[in-house]
C-alpha cells in the first residue's frame, strides 16, 4: 500500500490545538455577545421610555412621563457605558479591563450623583416613577446581559 504524494493540510501554528478557535475567534465571539447585549439593552431603554413613559402619565400626570424619562436615561446611560467599557477592551489584559471598567463605574457614580442633585427638590417628575423606571431598567438589563452572555458562544480557554 502506498501513500499519496499530496501532504496533508499544514496544521495553523496560531490555531488552538483542542478546539482549533484562535485568540482572534474568541474575542470576536466576545464582541458578538457585547454586541448582543447592547443591542438588548437599548430595546429594553426603548420599551421602558415608551411603556414607563405612558403608564408615569397615566398614574402620575406629567411629572410622571418626566420621571420615566429621567428614569429611562439614567438607566441607559449605566448599561450601556458598562457594556460599553467591556468592548472597549476585549483582548486586552485582566488588570486593563479591570482598571477601564471601574474607571468607568467611578465616572458613573459621579454622573449619578450629579443628576440627582441637581433634580433635587424639583417639581417637574414623580420621583416613584423614576425609582420604578430605573430599578426596572436595572433589573431588566442585568438579565439580558445573562441571556447574552449564556447563549453566546465563547470559547472557554483562549490560546
Amino acid at each position: 500500500m502506498t501513500t499519496p504524494d499530496t501532504p496533508g493540510p499544514t496544521p495553523d501554528p496560531a490555531a488552538d490545538p483542542a478546539g482549533g478557535a484562535t485568540a482572534e475567534h474568541a474575542a470576536a465571539a466576545e464582541r458578538r455577545v457585547l454586541r448582543t447585549a447592547l443591542r438588548d439593552t437599548l430595546l429594553l431603554v426603548g420599551a421602558l421610555v415608551v411603556l414607563g413613559g405612558g403608564i408615569g402619565l397615566l398614574v402620575a400626570g406629567l411629572p410622571g412621563l418626566w420621571g420615566a424619562l429621567v428614569g429611562a436615561a439614567i438607566a441607559a446611560f449605566f448599561c450601556a457605558t458598562t457594556i460599553w467599557s467591556m468592548m472597549r477592551t476585549v483582548g486586552s489584559s485582566p488588570a486593563r479591563m479591570a482598571a477601564f471598567v471601574m474607571g468607568a463605574w467611578v465616572a458613573k457614580i459621579v454622573v449619578l450623583i450629579v443628576v440627582l442633585v441637581l433634580i433635587q427638590g424639583r417639581t417637574f417628575y414623580d420621583p416613584w416613577v423614576l425609582l420604578v423606571v430605573l430599578a426596572v431598567g436595572a433589573i431588566g438589563s442585568a438579565l439580558l446581559d445573562y441571556r447574552a452572555v449564556n447563549s453566546g458562544r465563547v470559547p472557554y480557554v483562549q490560546p
